[in-house]
């Protein structure tokens, strides 16, 4: 609305969404499924219905596809943004570090080391992110397109959900996990958690180059 020579904006609600473009929305469907994930592994940890830890397990390859997607679209649409690749970065810590390292802990590696390593796990993947963030129009050289990942992309660790799904397909979840478990210490660690660290450790190597396709 205008008043003589002063321009007066008002300011709608839900203003900032209907700024997202189509591949935003993708995005935010990846976020999702994060969530959905980590709160159906808290479901199962309640009432122990392992069909709850398996529909909690497939959450993280349906937010791969909505990942695989977003950049798609948002190539297709020619809307690659800076907000974009933030969103994206918010909505990978969500489905593919949080919410594994949640089932796991569901899964039973809820011992003292357990917990140590789940927390390496998760802060990996946030320094991984941030890392392609600053880096990634250096990366780029000058293109649109990022040629190369520094150490492994944090989708990959759907391969962990992947195990951990068979692990409750097969009943071996609590005190029947895979490879048992050891007192260290003052603490109990399942040896099983240590793919995580195994996991987190090649996220952030700077000598580990990935070419992107």
């Amino acid at each position: 609305m205008r008043k003589g020579s002063t321009t007066m904006t008002t300011t709608r609600h839900f203003s900032m969404i209907r700024g997202f473009a189509l591949a935003d929305f993708f995005t935010l469907g990846n976020a999702a499924c994060g969530m959905a994930g980590v709160l159906l592994a808290m479901a199962f940890m309640g009432d122990q219905d392992i069909g709850q830890f398996l529909l909690a397990a497939a959450m993280a390859p349906l937010a791969l596809a909505f990942d695989v997607l977003d950049g798609r679209v948002a190539r297709w649409r020619r809307q690659a943004s800076a907000l974009g690749r933030e969103l994206d970065s918010l909505a990978d810590v969500v489905s593919f570090g949080v919410a594994p390292a949640v089932l796991a802990y569901a899964a039973g590696m809820n011992g003292g080391w357990d917990v140590a390593a789940l927390i390496y796990f998760v802060c990996c993947g946030v320094s991984r992110l941030a890392r392609f963030n600053v880096t990634a129009e250096s990366l780029s050289e000058g293109g649109d397109k990022v040629k190369y990942f520094e150490g492994t992309p944090i989708p990959t660790s759907v391969l962990l959900t992947a195990i951990l799904a068979v692990a409750g397909w097969q009943e071996r979840l609590g005190d029947d996990l895979w490879l048992g478990a050891f007192d260290l210490g003052p603490w109990t660690l399942h040896p099983l958690v240590l793919l995580f660290v195994l996991s987190g450790s090649l996220m952030i190597s700077k000598t580990l180059h990935i070419p992107k396709l």
